[in-house]
């Protein structure tokens, strides 16, 4: 494989960076004009920790876990309850009223995000302990009957006075801007790549690997698992609390099992083992369910009114491809490999040699 010249690849890092940035910042500006673009660049974002989240314990630890739905419950309800204005509180908690000891009990939007994060880690903890032991299916069946129970007790009425049962929180602030967002996802995302490049990240992979082989070499199975189940739980809080603001408004059946299939959906799309893959696979499966939105519409050729166009059929079109691009790519976008510029520099060395052989006359000019 061919090596780009390491000036060359910081430039492009650079260059490609203030390209987002400006991105961002026209975005911005213009919110009013582009508010449902930049809706489904702030959920992709939201989607991308979580996804990261799950590959980090599904791709490089090689836990199965379906119980991200519950996680992000935990810290989107504590985002919410700690960040709704205290004035409105008698608004959203209209029917019992809320806690005495929350009544009063407000926390800026940093410290509720990385509260939830921590409480989500700490249930994780607490979850882990039993279910850990277990393997491959029985742990997903385990981890997915926790998140429903989390769900159950969300929108249990004893529970009306804190998350206001099956009605819902609501007025829940905004984010202050689209870089707010895209800060955080970055942060969290940065860190957890850290964490998989470190000792403990390469213990993970060992785990996935082969647990017999990495239990001699001396890695304690259970330790290295809790740790990894730990981490994933915090940043899936995280992103269950940023995703809690970006919609303002949640109640229990935001995070039902649907929601982990998405995530788990964008984890194979973008595949196993890839970082990278799971970024892009958040933002082209979000984005291209709502490019698809105009399949829902009733459309008119000539007076005739097409069956097919009708509320729903954007799914089906939306399945069809994803079995096209599984197919295709079997494990996935990315496989287990990692954007890198010189692929990119290979892959255009590769088809630059392509055009040229395909030119009449380009090896005889060659020759002479």
């Amino acid at each position: 494989m061919m090596k780009m010249n390491k000036k060359l690849k910081v430039v492009f890092s650079v260059l490609l960076l203030l390209i987002a940035l400006a991105a961002l910042w026209y975005l911005d500006a213009n919110r009013n004009q582009y508010s449902y673009a930049i809706s489904i660049l702030q959920r992709s974002a939201i989607y991308a920790i979580a996804a990261v989240a799950m590959n980090m314990l599904t791709g490089f630890t090689g836990l199965f876990s379906l119980g991200q739905a519950g996680f992000m419950a935990i810290g989107a309800y504590t985002v919410a309850i700690l960040t709704i204005p205290v004035e409105m509180r008698a608004n959203v908690y209209y029917i019992n009223g809320i806690a005495d000891t929350l009544a009063n009990l407000s926390l800026p939007f940093w410290a509720a995000l990385i509260l939830g994060g921590v409480l989500a880690a700490l249930v994780g903890f607490l979850v882990g302990i039993p279910v850990l032991r277990l393997k491959s299916d029985y742990l997903a069946i385990a981890t997915l009957g926790f998140s429903e129970i989390i769900r159950a007790i969300i929108a249990a009425p004893q529970m009306d006075r804190i998350t206001n049962g099956s009605y819902g929180l609501k007025s829940i602030p905004a984010f202050g801007s689209i870089f707010e967002v895209f800060f955080i996802a970055g942060l969290c995302i940065l860190l957890m790549i850290l964490i998989i490049n470190s000792s403990y990240g390469r213990a993970f992979k060992a785990i996935k690997e082969d647990e017999t082989a990495a239990q001699a070499m001396g890695i304690n199975l259970f330790k290295h698992k809790s740790m990894s189940f730990i981490i994933s739980c915090f940043f899936t809080g995280v992103a269950g609390g940023l995703l809690a603001v970006f919609m303002r408004s949640i109640d229990s059946k935001t995070f039902q099992i649907a929601l982990t299939y998405d995530i788990l959906l964008i984890v194979v799309l973008g595949g196993l083992g890839s970082i990278t893959g799971s970024v892009i696979g958040a933002f082209l499966m979000t984005a291209g369910r709502e490019w698809l939105r105009f399949f829902d519409n009733p459309l008119m050729i000539g007076g005739f009114q097409v069956p097919l166009f009708r509320t729903g059929f954007r799914m089906v079109i939306f399945s069809l491809i994803l079995m096209a691009v599984v197919l295709y790519y079997r494990k996935g976008l990315f496989g287990d490999k990692e954007f890198t510029w010189d692929r990119v520099y290979n892959y255009y060395l590769r088809l630059r040699n392509r055009i040229r052989r395909k030119t009449p006359g380009r090896e005889d000019k060659g020759n002479v």
